[in-house]
């Protein structure tokens, strides 16, 4: 690795995403997917109630459809980390870098047992289930379709708040 991983905030920092990661891999494997996918993955795996899916397992909270623009190098980081353990191979192809889980990712994940673990595997399951048919291009597009509404409920609660003020 040439670059320096900061495991010092362990929420949503390269060990929480890449465990995201890793179990998004292990849910569509053979399949091989690209850090973009796994961007937008993410953020359908921790916010499924914007995409009409089941309850979101983080909080909705203001403007998180942000989280899509600064997630891709932390997720980077953790795909770093994952395939430092063997869980996750990187592949060059034609068309550019794609990660897959490998045979180690399902006795690992098996062995976490936390409810936020169990919820992570649930939710993928569901992601991959709505878009896994998606291409790239009908995935940036339903992306862009929704981003402002996203976090932006706020928006009306801080215009009410401020005209009653």
């Amino acid at each position: 690795m040439d670059k320096k991983i900061n495991l010092k905030h362990p929420f949503n920092g390269p060990i929480e995403c890449g465990l995201r990661s890793l179990i998004i891999l292990e849910q569509a494997y053979p399949k091989e997917l690209d850090l973009q996918r796994l961007v937008f993955y993410d953020y359908l795996l921790i916010h499924s109630k914007d995409a009409n899916g089941p309850e979101s397992i983080h909080p909705a909270t203001p403007y998180r459809s942000g989280e899509i623009l600064v997630k891709r190098h932390i997720l980077e980081q953790g795909a770093l980390l994952m395939i430092s353990r063997s869980l996750v191979k990187r592949n060059y192809t034609t068309t550019g870098i794609v990660y897959q889980a490998t045979e180690k990712a399902t006795p690992f994940l098996d062995s976490l047992t936390s409810r936020y673990t169990l919820l992570l595997k649930e939710r993928a399951n569901w992601v991959l289930q709505e878009f896994q048919q998606y291409s790239d291009e009908a995935l940036e597009d339903f992306f862009k379709s929704h981003l402002d509404r996203w976090g932006g409920e706020f928006d009306k609660q801080a215009i009410l708040k401020h005209e009653l003020a």
